[in-house]
């Protein structure tokens, strides 16, 4: 079924689009069959030291830049003639903000690499089983999760004499869905993020009340945890309007705010366009790497591989898993733009780095070490050390060794969970889509290209933007169809970039192994 265009004239949506390291508000004008983005504001984002040194996300300083993004998208939309006709949020998943009883942000909500979490997830294994959880959640161990971070945050009132947030708290709202009660006072939780938290089943779409059970019981800190979680809600659904507050603030009317994909990656999956064997990867601080499925694989084999099933658009699974990104890359360029006292030249330092001799050696990009901010060059040159080899990183000369280590580390790691994924799925991969801002890096797809043996298709680059808005137009009747049709607004709005493996590859790079 084919996309439907408006009947008078292009409409304007506008995605709020938060992530780990910035975030950025973007008018999507849609006109027929073409989507047309513009950055209306673009704000830096990290985690911040909180009074006793945890880490924390300055929700102010978001809210401040949601805001001055509005106020552009609005000017921006007027100027062109464009009628804004919804405006949708994503953001990274897993952390949350918790409500008072008047509905105020308690604290700021922790940032998910905070070590509050550090222990949590062996200790509540051996109340409820890593299987017993998989059976349910389907989701690979992660440390951070939101239900490690719910224990951590019950407890954490009596074992470090901090505050007892957990016991102020009415309600608790994943980072989108706070945005979204600031934006209109209705609180919901949009099921693609709610499927990070660990506490939602993964076949029937809502909160395990036999999860939720067991856990009070293993946990009694934890008890009233589901009288605090919200209603859900699906990708598309109308979650109310703009308060007049919101209203005044940024000069737009009495605009919708609608439900999207609100997990960043499923947006950036849902304006994939992937065809019916290909594989996905995501890439941007993290790659998520992996499969679109009907239907959750929650065998021992995939939870013993450690791939997680979360919930996509229009009742899909995303089965993946989550592989270090581009964090450990951007964490060393900072280190050195700081030691330097000046940016770092990124292009020139890739360009060096493909000069370089590649198959090195393949660090383990996933271990806990790379996790934390600091000094990432030291950390890298100290695994490389582990493996045999000899770089410093306090040299300039050893920087492109050192990135292309990185980048060959990524690409392994990344070629080696799609092979995984098909044989646990069941499914023969014929491509790979990189979409999100990695598609950019040109020696990071070819490196995947090769390391997978199989082609590599590069772009969207605004992925999880391009996917926020066509989930709003076809919510509103702008466009219509099923993935398949929205995918193909994607293609005739996008540029694609198509990498081919060496000939000689046969995608038999070996898996990067903990250098211990």
């Amino acid at each position: 079924m084919s996309p439907q265009p408006p009947a008078e004239q292009a409409a304007g949506f506008v995605a709020i689009d938060l992530g780990a390291t910035s975030g950025r508000v973007m008018l999507g004008v849609v006109d027929g069959r073409q989507v047309e983005l513009v950055e209306c504001g673009r704000f830096p984002n990290g985690p911040v030291p909180g009074e006793r040194g945890e880490l924390r996300w300055d929700m102010g300083v978001l809210w401040r830049g949601i805001l001055d993004g509005l106020r552009s998208a609005g000017e921006v939309a007027h100027q062109r003639g464009v009628e804004i006709r919804g405006i949708g949020v994503d953001s990274w998943a897993v952390d949350y903000g918790l409500l008072d009883d008047a509905g105020t942000l308690v604290a700021d909500p922790h940032c998910y690499r905070d070590v509050r979490t550090d222990g949590v997830a062996d200790e509540l294994y051996r109340q409820i089983s890593f299987a017993d959880h998989y059976a349910v959640n389907g989701l690979q161990h992660l440390p951070f999760t939101t239900e490690f971070q719910l224990v951590a945050e019950a407890s954490a009132g009596s074992t470090n004499g901090g505050p007892d947030e957990w016991a102020r708290a009415e309600q608790l709202l994943l980072i989108p869905d706070l945005v979204v009660h600031r934006l209109t006072g209705r609180r919901v939780a949009e099921v693609t993020n709610a499927s990070t938290t660990g506490l939602l089943d993964a076949r029937s779409r809502d909160w395990s009340a036999d999860l939720l059970d067991r856990l009070a019981a293993a946990r009694p800190e934890l008890a009233g945890l589901r009288e605090r979680l919200p209603e859900l809600v699906e990708p598309g659904a109308a979650v109310g309007h703009l308060l007049p507050e919101v209203r005044e603030a940024t000069g737009l009317g009495d605009v919708p705010v609608l439900a999207v994909a609100s997990h960043d990656t499923a947006s950036a999956v849902a304006a994939a366009p992937l065809g019916a064997s290909a594989a996905y990867i995501s890439s941007g601080t993290w790659s998520l790497v992996g499969l679109e499925l009907p239907a959750p694989v929650l065998t021992e084999a995939s939870r013993a591989a450690n791939f997680t099933n979360e919930l996509g658009l229009d009742g899909t699974v995303r089965y993946l898993r989550n592989v270090m990104g581009l964090w450990v890359l951007d964490e060393c360029v900072r280190a050195w733009a700081a030691a330097d006292g000046a940016p770092v030249d990124l292009p020139g330092l890739l360009t060096a780095a493909e000069a370089e001799p590649g198959g090195r050696c393949l660090v383990d990009v996933d271990g806990d070490e790379f996790l934390a901010p600091g000094d990432m060059p030291r950390r890298v040159s100290d695994a490389v050390a582990r493996l045999g080899v000899e770089l410093r990183p306090d040299t300039v000369s050893a920087r492109p060794a050192l990135v292309r280590v990185i980048l060959d580390s990524l690409a392994a790691a990344s070629a080696h969970a799609i092979r995984e994924a098909s044989a646990l799925a069941g499914v023969v991969v014929d491509a790979v889509h990189v979409v999100g801002g990695g598609s950019q890096n040109e020696l990071l797809c070819r490196l995947t290209a090769e390391a997978a043996g199989l082609p590599v298709i590069a772009g969207p680059v605004e992925a999880t933007a391009l996917g926020n808005v066509l989930v709003q137009a076809r919510a509103v009747g702008v466009v219509s169809g099923d993935l398949t049709a929205l995918r193909d607004v994607v293609r005739e709005s996008s540029s694609l970039r198509r990498y081919d493996p060496p000939r000689e590859s046969g995608g038999s790079w070996p898996a990067p192994v903990p250098a211990r």
